[in-house]
């Protein structure tokens, strides 16, 4: 059994592990338990009901979030050419082509996020074991493999608080949605923002119950159960 500290002990004595928390109730509460010295990130953790061995069945996509995650975003941009200084005049923090992909075969990655055009790709792809392992690969499915044009909006999102989500092996989707220190009413935005994108990236072959758990948690906190069906029926309008 893991043991847990004293402040994690204490924090946990106002959960009630067998109760569905209406989705502003469950924030109030994360923010109530929070007790790491530092600013612990808001994360969303969804149990889908698809499968994962099914490529037909796989759910990725992205959403912006109205608020941002609380931090500078690094956005670097594969590109050359008039590509390279539409990316450059937008704000992406890094922008070129070879000798940024020899300075990540070199071990750099000081980088938030990453963007390519189409052109670059066959070249950005030997990065792929690399980039792959951080969640950095681009990639057309999460739109971050843009023709030059889209550049500018591509990066403004990165800015905004662009999160990727996607299903992973155990069919359970992660995501964050803020930091522990932002108003209530800021992370209750983000995650609405979150669920709608989750709900529009349902498969079309997806049978049964789309997502069957739900649990808002921090970064040393415990799991808070969600009441799936009012937090299924968030929307932003």
């Amino acid at each position: 059994m893991v043991r847990r500290g004293k402040n994690y002990q204490e924090a946990v004595k106002v959960l009630d592990r067998e109760k569905a928390y209406e989705p502003q109730e469950a924030i109030e509460l994360a923010k109530k338990m929070a007790h790491a010295r530092f600013d612990e990130a808001v994360e969303l953790h969804l149990r889908m009901g698809v499968d994962p061995r099914n490529a037909t069945q796989q759910v990725r996509d992205v959403a912006i979030l109205p608020h941002g995650l609380g931090k500078g975003v690094r956005v670097l941009v594969f590109a050359q050419g008039e590509a390279e200084r539409i990316a450059t005049t937008a704000g992406a923090d890094f922008v070129g082509g070879d000798e940024l992909i020899k300075k990540i075969e070199g071990g750099w990655l000081d980088f938030d996020t990453a963007i390519a055009t189409p052109e670059l790709m066959g070249k950005v792809g030997k990065l792929g074991k690399i980039l792959g392992k951080k969640g950095l690969m681009p990639n057309p499915k999460s739109g971050t493999v843009v023709a030059a044009a889209d550049l500018p909006r591509v990066i403004d999102d990165a800015r905004k608080g662009r999160v990727e989500f996607r299903l992973d092996r155990t069919a359970i989707i992660h995501v964050l949605v803020g930091k522990v220190s932002f108003d209530s009413d800021k992370l209750m935005d983000n995650l609405t923002a979150v669920v709608e994108a989750v709900v529009k990236a349902k498969p079309a072959s997806a049978k049964g119950q789309y997502v069957r758990t739900a649990f808002l948690t921090t970064t040393m906190g415990p799991g808070i159960k969600l009441d799936l069906k009012s937090t299924l029926s968030l929307t932003s309008s």
